[in-house]
This record gives structure tokens, C-alpha cells and sequence, in this order.
């Protein structure tokens, strides 16, 4: 499979040809990691950010929004509900927050692994190697780092360097930071995961090729595809620039986000790629549904307190702000019961060096 043919797939348009791509990364997903949907329960521990980055909602530009910080009791508790409603992981997610220490996110770490015996994955943005170190000898399992487009020129115009920023050796001059931390984390033995916008101002076709083989050659754990949503208070949300006059824009679409994820389990056959909640935004009927049977096989239900969630706000119109902890897990187990999926038991770790099953997409 070329970039040329990976271009086509993505352009594609035609209902039967796409049908066709979804069942053959279906049929990849069945045979690698099974008729498992893993559920990793999401807490968002804060909303303060140090960064600016041009398409965030919680960004240090956005001076409008309230910002909280969970206490340690309250994160607790989401972690043992998360083991009480038989989740096999818990998500700790938060912006690049100063006060969220080495020392205060070891404690968590330890103290969830010995509370509940889950895994834990953390996302918390670009931090240090010695924090990294301190993290993984504490018991996290996971890191997810969101690079969001593998295009060096748009990724510094809409994710500006901040002044302490990890210095991570790259592996080549024009490659983006995150990869290169990337690299990094899976040598200090994280599981990691990482992913894309689609329809970022200024993103091309070719800039999806580009980030499709970006997760093959890393050999990455984790894939998240989501639908770019514009946040009104942000700079990008009104930085349009000619590429759509020249129709080398991607749109910002669930159906190119499906494409990517259907492609992406064709590429990278062992990862864990989740049913997104941006895609769930975009498309609040079907679009989880529609990913789980493009290929995705990670769920993600928020155990956040009601009265932050709608705090963290990265985009507007979030899917699932308003419910309960309960009513999540309630509304998408029925979702994936839906599409003849079960519930995974367990951590759901990505297998890994299972052979390529690119050869899949159909002819």
C-alpha cells in the first residue's frame, strides 16, 4: 500500500468503496485484538494550562474560563468507581499544569495501583524525562501524547514551544517535538498512544498520509482520531487560510475521521484505537458506533465530576458533559452491545509485533 493509494482511500467518496474499507479494518480488528471494547474511565484532574496552543479551549490564551484542580480525595474516589463499574484502566488527563507534581502524580499513581489494582495511563502533556522515570517506577502503565499533525510547519503554528519545554533529542531536523518524546517514552517501557485532528486550518491530504505512516513507524500502542472541532476562543478558530479555495483542505468531518481510523487499524493492526469523543460530538447518534465498526476498539466513559467536565472544555459541545458517571457507562454499554461487541475484562494492553495486515485493504 503507497501513498498514493492511502490518498485514494482517503478521498474516497464512494458508499460501496467505503464499505468496503471499514469491513476490511473491522475483519484487521477482529483478528488482532479481538470482539473486546476496552472501557478506560477518563478523570481530568485540572484545567490549568502553561501552553498555548492555537485550537485548545483550555489554553493559556483563554483568559474566560474558570480553572479548577481536582483535590486528591475527589480523584480517588473516580478511580475506585472506575474499578466499582469494572473498568480494567483509569485515565488521569490534564493541561501542562505546574502544580501537578513528580511527587503529587507518583502518590496517585501508587496509591490507585494499590487501591485497585487498575492500570493506569496518564496524559499531562509534554513533561520531563526525570518526571517520566518517576511516573513509571511509581506503576503507570500508559502515556498518551496527542501530537496532532506530523506537519513540522503547521504543528509549530498551531502548537508554539513554551519557554521549559522538554528538550528530546529528534531523530531527523523537520520531525515535531511529540514524536520525538514519543520515541523516548516507549524506551522508558510506557505503553504509548498518541493521535491526529483531521480538518486542522491549513491540514492536507498528503499531511494525513504523512501522519498514517507516522503511527507505522512508530509502532504505536495507541491511535486517536477525532474530527478538528473550533473553539471561539481560540486563534484557530478564525484562522482559515487559502488551502480550502484550492480544495487541499480536509474538511473536519466524522467520515474523514472514520477513514483515518479504518486505515490506521489497517497500518498499525495491534493498537488500541479508541471510539473518540470528538467523534461522538460531531455525530451524537451513531458516531461512536460508526468508529467501533471502523475499526476502533477502546471506549473512553468520563468519570469526571459533572461540575468540572463541563470545566474542560477543549472544544465546545462535548458529548456526555451533563451525565453521570453511571449514565456513561450505562449509555455505552448499550452502544457497544448495539454493534455485537462485549466489554473487555481487564487492562486490554495492545499486543504488539503481530504481523502487518495492510494487505487487507481491499484492491
Amino acid at each position: 500500500m503507497d501513498n498514493a493509494a492511502l490518498r485514494g482511500w482517503l478521498t474516497e467518496e464512494d458508499p460501496r468503496q467505503l464499505d468496503r474499507l471499514f469491513a476490511a479494518a473491522d475483519a484487521a480488528r477482529a483478528a488482532t485484538v479481538g470482539p473486546e471494547v476496552h472501557l478506560r474511565g477518563l478523570i481530568e484532574l485540572s484545567n490549568a494550562c502553561a501552553r498555548a496552543c492555537a485550537y485548545c479551549g483550555i489554553s493559556v490564551h483563554n483568559k474566560d474560563i474558570q480553572r479548577y484542580r481536582m483535590p486528591r480525595d475527589e480523584i480517588l474516589d473516580c478511580a475506585r468507581r472506575a474499578k466499582e463499574l469494572g473498568y480494567g484502566t483509569v485515565v488521569m488527563q490534564a493541561g501542562e499544569d505546574a502544580q501537578l507534581t513528580r511527587d503529587l502524580i507518583a502518590d496517585l499513581v501508587r496509591t490507585i495501583k494499590r487501591e485497585t489494582g487498575l492500570a493506569v495511563t496518564l496524559s499531562l502533556g509534554e513533561r520531563c524525562r526525570d518526571d517520566l522515570i518517576a511516573w513509571r517506577d511509581a506503576g503507570a502503565d500508559r502515556y498518551l501524547l496527542r501530537f496532532e499533525t506530523s506537519n513540522p510547519v503547521l504543528y509549530a503554528r498551531i502548537h508554539p514551544e513554551a519557554f521549559g519545554t522538554p528538550n528530546v533529542e529528534r531523530r531527523t531536523p523537520n520531525e515535531v517535538p511529540r514524536i520525538a518524546m514519543l520515541r523516548q517514552l516507549q524506551s522508558l517501557g510506557y505503553q504509548a498512544g498518541t493521535g491526529v485532528m483531521v480538518g486542522i486550518p491549513g491540514q492536507t491530504w498528503d499531511d494525513l498520509v504523512r501522519d498514517l505512516r507516522t503511527f507505522q513507524a512508530l509502532d504505536i500502542e495507541m491511535i486517536g482520531v477525532g474530527p478538528y472541532i473550533p473553539h471561539p476562543a481560540t486563534p484557530l478558530a478564525h484562522d482559515f487560510d487559502g488551502a480550502a479555495e484550492h480544495g487541499l483542505q480536509v474538511p473536519n468531518t466524522v467520515a474523514v475521521a472514520l477513514k483515518m481510523v479504518a486505515l490506521a487499524r489497517l497500518l498499525v493492526p495491534d493498537a488500541n484505537i479508541p471510539a473518540t469523543t470528538a467523534v461522538a460530538t460531531l455525530n451524537k447518534d451513531t458516531g461512536r458506533e460508526d468508529a467501533l465498526k471502523a475499526g476502533a476498539n477502546v471506549v473512553m466513559p468520563n468519570l469526571t465530576p459533572p461540575a468540572y467536565r463541563a470545566l474542560y472544555e477543549i472544544y465546545p459541545d462535548k458529548a456526555c458533559v451533563n451525565e453521570t458517571a453511571e449514565q456513561c457507562h450505562t449509555c455505552l454499554t448499550a452502544r457497544i452491545e448495539s454493534v455485537g461487541r462485549c466489554i473487555g475484562a481487564g487492562p486490554g494492553a495492545a499486543p504488539k509485533r503481530l504481523r502487518t495486515l495492510s494487505d487487507r485493504i481491499p484492491a
